[in-house]
Parts: C-alpha cells; sequence; structure tokens
C-alpha cells in the first residue's frame, strides 16, 4: 500500500533529523534556491509601477513553488516506474532531510549555550545571529536566552512541523512546495519598501500554510509540558493570552506555549512580549525547551501525521495521488 511507503518514509526521515545535520551549504538545495531567488530579485524590482512589481512577484513565487513541486511529483513516479520502490524510499528520506532539521536546530542552540556557559556574550551573539533575524549586537545575556528560546518555538513549526505535515498530505512534493515557500518568505517576505510588493505573494502563503501546524503545535507543546513537568497550565493561559502578541499570526502560538510552560518572559524589545517573569531566564530554560520540542516532535508524528496518513488512505487520497 503508498500509504505504508509514506509512513515507512515519515518514521525514517523524522530519525535521520534526529541523527544527522544538515550536509553543508554547498550542496544544499535550500541554499541553491537562496541563490536562484538572490539573482532574479533585483530584476523583480519595477521603477514606476508597485503593481507591476506586486504582479511580478506572484508570477516568480507561484512559477518556482508550483513549477518545482510538480516536476517533484513527476519525478517521483518515474522514479519509481524505471527503478522500483527502493529508489523512491531513497528519494523520499531526501527530501524529508533536506526540508527539515531537527539535530541542526539542536546544535544552533548548543552554539549560543555554550558560548554562554563560558560568558563570552560576543561570540554568543554570533551564535544566535545564525538562528534569528534581529539585530544581536545589543543583546544582553537575559534577551540572548529569550531569542534562542523564542527560535526554538518558531523553527518547530516552519523548520519541521510544517514539511512534516505537507509530507503526510501530498508527499515528498508537499514538503518540497512548503520549503520553498517558506524560503522565499524568509529572504523577499518583508514589509520594508523594497521586498513588500516582491514578497507579498510569498509572505501571504507562508502564513496561509502554516496556520493549522502552528496551532497544533502549540496544543502539542502545550501536552509537552505536562509530559517533562513543565508549567502546562500555565503553558494553555499564556497561549491564550499573548499569541496574537507578535507580527507573525502563527508564530506566537508555539512561542507562547513555550514561555507559559517555562514560566519565563520572552521579549524581543520593541515588538512584543510573551508570558510572565515568574522565574529567571537561564541555560536550563534552552535545554528544557529544546527538550519540550523534540518530544512534541514525536507526538506530532504519534497523534496527527500517522492517523492522517491513515485517513487519507482510507478514503483513496494516496490510490488517486500516486496510483502506482
Amino acid at each position: 500500500m503508498i500509504s505504508n511507503y509514506i509512513l515507512i518514509t515519515l518514521v525514517g526521515g523524522m530519525a535521520l533529523s534526529f541523527l544527522l545535520a544538515d550536509p553543508p551549504n554547498r550542496i544544499h538545495p535550500v541554499s541553491w534556491l537562496g541563490k536562484l531567488v538572490n539573482y532574479f530579485m533585483p530584476k523583480l524590482k519595477h521603477k514606476s509601477s508597485l503593481k507591476k512589481e506586486r504582479l511580478k512577484g506572484i508570477v516568480f513565487t507561484l512559477t518556482l513553488t508550483f513549477g518545482i513541486s510538480v516536476a517533484s511529483y513527476y519525478f517521483s513516479v518515474a522514479l519509481y516506474k524505471i527503478f522500483g520502490i527502493f529508489a523512491l524510499l531513497i528519494y523520499s528520506l531526501l527530501v524529508l532531510k533536506f526540508t527539515m532539521a531537527i539535530l541542526t536546530l539542536e546544535r544552533h542552540v548548543n552554539a549560543v549555550t555554550n558560548a554562554l556557559q563560558e560568558k563570552n556574550l560576543i561570540d554568543a551573539r554570533k551564535k544566535l545571529s545564525y538562528i534569528v533575524g534581529r539585530k544581536t549586537e545589543p543583546l544582553d545575556r537575559e534577551h540572548i536566552i529569550s531569542a534562542t528560546i523564542e527560535s526554538i518555538g518558531e523553527s518547530v513549526v516552519d523548520g519541521i512541523g510544517s514539511p512534516l505535515f505537507y509530507y503526510s498530505l501530498f508527499g515528498p512534493s508537499g514538503a518540497i512546495a512548503y520549503r520553498i515557500i517558506n524560503t522565499l518568505d524568509s529572504m523577499i517576505g518583508y514589509t520594508d519598501k523594497y521586498h513588500y510588493e516582491i514578497g507579498w505573494m510569498a509572505a501571504k502563503l507562508d502564513t496561509i500554510s502554516n496556520y493549522l501546524p502552528a496551532r497544533l503545535y502549540g496544543l502539542l507543546l502545550v501536552v509537552s509540558a505536562k509530559i517533562v513537568g513543565a508549567d502546562w497550565k500555565n503553558s494553555i493561559l499564556v497561549m491564550r493570552m499573548d499569541h496574537n502578541n507578535t507580527p507573525s499570526r502563527n508564530g506566537g502560538y508555539p512561542m507562547s506555549a513555550l514561555a507559559g510552560a517555562l514560566r519565563v518572559r520572552l521579549e524581543k524589545v520593541g515588538f512584543y512580549v510573551l508570558g510572565a517573569n515568574i522565574e529567571p531566564l537561564s541555560i536550563e530554560k534552552c535545554n528544557n525547551a529544546l527538550r519540550m520540542v523534540k518530544l512534541s516532535v514525536i507526538l506530532f508524528l504519534v497523534f496527527t501525521l500517522i492517523p492522517m496518513v491513515l485517513l487519507l488512505s482510507l478514503i483513496g487520497w494516496w490510490d488517486m495521488l500516486y496510483g502506482f
């Protein structure tokens, strides 16, 4: 059954992401995508018409997203017909490995906390800059820890949960489509004058595609908090009260759930505050956040993704989509 193939690759791809970090950028497909976007970005600008600039951005985003993901779909079908199921399994595992990053996130977080343990704020700020978009030079120790925990919360959705979710709906092409959308949003989906019109479609698609995974993960982080002995009741309370504090309509859910569970105040100065300063921010709080996130990934697999794949199998979805 096709659903068995999806389930095997889901578990295998997740295991690979727990065990293996991302390869160097020079051989990473997401890095290649970034270079492609950087090449086309100046060509998408329009000197006199913002409407034409937005239209160019829409066409570029949709062409890149659907062009590559549809090509991936037909490639997977051809791969199976020519080389068999084993080749398709390998391809699918590689897609999942390249579209999500669990161990890589953990290593980035550990790099920040190790620098903090050595009381090297300069190095901690530098390591933090690899995983956040804000300026890290002015940050003190507490705000470095806060930004690290915020990044853990946001990354569990766009770096792990959403690729798995769309793989479970559409197979490899779903994970690829999501990763393209998210990469475009991270590169051009800004609200400043230079990027806004070009990145408008990428930002909208990213918001839509993360809508359900973000909310599911908010709930799963509450369950994770209960399992590890964190403050799950406060996690619910803070998520209900503060999830709209962030500019992102989605990122506030997992970040506020973590803030509540850890009983800490997370703050991006001048932008938002999540939670209350019940307990001080510490390196141990970062480690606890990672622990809850990793547990939530397993819960997501067991209680969301596997049932979803099996349900889709019952209604004939996989036979229609991948009728090998």
